[in-house]
């Protein structure tokens, strides 16, 4: 019965990633590992490897919340696939590297890890900080090599790599739509090797939680997964009806909050 409550609690939580990434337009991921975090605490999972179960665990919701995601964007013909391809090479390696890198951390280095970056993406929002377009798209080298960095942060961070993929491509001269979308097709390979990954480095890990399959947490995944993807159109709606500068300078707040309590736990 237990069970019972602990996959509704990771509906609810699905339900409010979802909604979180449509108004704001960033990836779940931001919202989940902290999440999975602190309710991985309650359920008394190690905490040396329950902030590695969360980001794996993320990493494998964005595989199935990014699909819905590409064919959104794809219909309207805004991903830039000459940009998507040679950037895919560099961020599956760049992705198994990172959850290699993850699982070389223990757990509370990787929770100061995990705060520092939602600080820093907090401050972003609340600035509006963007990189200038300096420059053109890089060749196919060039791009594999950005990817490879993407793919590495990413899955150390448990996220699809938006808030880092986003801003360079800007940076390279790519329509802020055409970014956005082009980034989206980048959550999935991200996404992919990540989970791959943090099976490969978690199996059989003598402290991971039943019905686990290496750091990803099956029960989590699974919940997460049924109500993200229909919430994120409520997240959506909602967004063209609250005040945007008003919602994100909350979320950064609450970004602060979160990345203070693992800096100071």
């Amino acid at each position: 019965m237990a069970l019972v409550y602990v996959f509704a609690s990771y509906l609810a939580l699905g339900a409010l990633a979802g909604t979180v990434a449509g108004l704001f337009g960033i990836g779940g991921g931001l919202i989940i590992v902290p999440v999975l975090i602190f309710s991985f605490g309650l359920q008394g999972v190690s905490p040396e490897i329950a902030a590695h179960v969360a980001v794996g665990t993320s990493l494998a919701t964005i595989v199935f919340t990014s699909i819905s995601s590409i064919r959104s964007h794809n219909a309207r013909g805004a991903v830039r696939w000459e940009v998507f391809r040679p950037m895919t090479f560099g961020i599956v390696v760049g992705a198994v590297l990172g959850a290699w890198t993850a699982s070389l951390m223990n757990g509370q280095t990787l929770k100061l890890v995990i705060g520092v970056f939602a600080i820093l993406v907090a401050v972003k929002m609340i600035t509006g900080a963007n990189p200038k377009p300096g420059r053109n798209v890089p060749g196919s080298v060039g791009l594999t090599g950005a990817g490879g960095l993407v793919g590495w942060a990413s899955a150390i961070f448990g996220i699809g790599g938006g808030t880092i993929t986003v801003p360079y491509l800007n940076w390279c001269n790519v329509r802020m739509q055409e970014a956005v979308a082009t980034s989206a097709a980048c959550g999935l390979p991200i996404a992919i090797a990540g989970a791959l990954g943090n099976i490969w480095t978690g199996w059989g890990h003598a402290d991971l939680p039943e019905y686990s399959l290496g750091f990803i947490y099956l029960p989590a995944l699974l919940g997460i997964i049924l109500t993200s993807v229909p919430f994120a159109k409520v997240g959506a709606a909602l967004a063209h009806r609250l005040d945007a500068i008003v919602l994100k300078r909350t979320f950064a707040i609450i970004l602060i909050i979160v990345g203070l309590r693992f800096l100071l736990s």
